[in-house]
């Protein structure tokens, strides 16, 4: 079914009982007051007859209306349906929450994608009934919507950070979009006082909340992520993770029904991008009952129903986690820490920052404790990513960049198919030929063609196991 083809009486019954499981996979636009609505809404239940429902919020603006001052659009979590979609739709949406169409328009998102910006336009329009330039418009003024609520960032500053050019286009088109300007916003929201921008990106500090679908095992990503958690890039326990970032530092901290993102950013131009990928690491925006209804009936019940909110923490940056995963090859966990710490200390921008696919080419690789194979694979993989032949940050298909990974030489099935998992976001990835997934599964008297009953979920399943004591 289309995307487009909701079902209405479905629709409607999950905003009258306000099931939070439907938050983020549909909007309600209301005809007479020309505002749409999360399903979540506190208010009154309009009438069936005043009522369309729209798959997405560009959808529901394409279409004249304002999103809600009450229940906050802005604040959905992601749709799962597009989250765990790999299709040319489903990577165009995660690119432009990444930014690609601020920085180099739909033109350049369709060049990424490898098609033409006319066959882009057509896909979004059947299936999200909105084209990319309209869907990327809609990105910019929620996160402005919701730095001008949360936060004390200047006007000014909330353009930049939102990815609009200029101060002027960013009130043109909150008039043109919402009918009023941003101050407006601000002024009635009851937040913090606008202070006065100088016309250019600065430093900020400030403080955001991601929402997630519950269940949410945050403990689990927590511990996850702190027994990976590289020496001088970041640090993680079951109370927060932080690390450094392009131009500044992010801290995530766990709070009911949300995770508190404090971020200090030397451009506030970054800011749009830091909140997608915090997003993607921490798996917000998955689909716990989807993952539940598959594996709760498979050898891996017990599992489930134990911790039915278990994420695959993902990667704030794709080459990062393929250099990961190749640094990780047939060592412990613990020991890809500490070489992974002096590659960041030694090649690292700024001593402090996880070196790009040129920065690795261009970095002495010897007298870290690296094998000289490990070191071949690490600069071919750099080569290829750094030129465009491998795209590990949501551009290329995933069993395409899966087929271009197990190409470069010291790169087989387990680094590939980890890289899938957590770089590429694949939901059905499975590291074939891990030891500890191979033992879980004789320990728990799993056969091996289990695997197949529990797609389109297996990265699910292999986080499952590896988290079972």
């Amino acid at each position: 079914m289309s995307p487009l083809e909701l079902d209405f009486d479905a629709c409607y019954r999950a905003a009258s009982a306000r099931d939070a499981r439907f938050d983020g996979r549909f909007y309600t636009a209301v005809k007479t007051t020309r505002i749409y609505c999360r399903p979540i809404c506190p208010a009154r239940t309009p009438a069936a007859r005043n009522v369309r429902f729209y798959r997405h919020a560009a959808s529901a603006e394409a279409a004249g209306f304002r999103p809600c001052k009450r229940c906050r659009p802005e604040l959905s979590p992601g749709d799962p349906g597009w989250d765990a979609r790999g299709d040319l739709v489903g990577r165009a949406l995660r690119l432009i929450d990444d930014g690609a169409a601020d920085e180099d328009g739909v033109s350049g998102l369709a060049r990424r994608l490898h098609i033409t910006e006319r066959h882009l336009h057509r896909l979004f329009v059947a299936e999200l009934g909105a084209g990319p330039l309209a869907v990327a418009r809609t990105r910019r003024l929620l996160l402005a919507k919701q730095l001008l609520t949360e936060t004390a960032l200047p006007v000014t500053d909330v353009a930049f950070a939102a990815g609009f050019g200029s101060v002027r286009q960013f009130n043109a088109t909150m008039r043109e979009t919402y009918g009023f300007p941003p101050s407006e916003l601000r002024a009635t929201a009851g937040g913090p006082a606008p202070a006065t921008g100088q016309g250019a990106p600065g430093a900020a500090s400030l403080r955001l909340r991601l929402h997630r679908r519950e269940p949410y095992d945050v403990a689990g990503v927590l511990t996850f992520l702190a027994a990976r958690a590289i020496p001088g890039l970041e640090t993680a326990d079951e109370h927060a993770y932080s690390r450094a970032v392009p131009g500044g530092t992010i801290t995530l901290t766990p709070r009911p029904g949300h995770l508190a993102l404090d971020v200090t950013v030397d451009d506030t131009r970054h800011l749009a991008r830091v909140v997608a990928r915090c997003r993607r690491l921490m798996d917000l925006d998955a689909d716990p009952d989807a993952v539940r209804d598959v594996l709760g009936r498979t050898s891996l019940g017990p599992l489930v129903a134990a911790r039915p909110g278990l994420r695959v923490p993902g990667a704030f940056d794709g080459f990062e986690l393929a250099v990961r995963a190749v640094v990780g090859q047939q060592i412990s966990v613990a020991g890809a820490r500490t070489l992974l710490g002096r590659l960041v200390e030694r090649a690292g921008r700024d001593g402090r920052l996880f070196p790009t696919a040129a920065g690795l080419l261009d970095a002495d690789l010897t007298g870290l404790g690296l094998t000289g194979r490990r070191v071949v694979t690490l600069k071919e993989l750099a080569t290829r990513v750094a030129g465009g032949l491998i795209d590990l940050d949501g551009g290329q298909e995933p069993a395409e960049a899966v087929k271009a990974l197990l190409a470069v030489p010291g790169i087989g099935p387990w680094t590939a198919g980890y890289i899938a998992l957590r770089a590429l976001r694949d939901p059905d990835a499975w590291p074939t030929g891990d030891l500890v997934l191979d033992r879980r599964m004789a320990e728990l008297g799993i056969p091996k063609d289990h695997l197949e009953r529990w797609r389109p979920w297996r990265a699910y399943a292999a986080l499952h196991l590896w988290s079972h004591r």
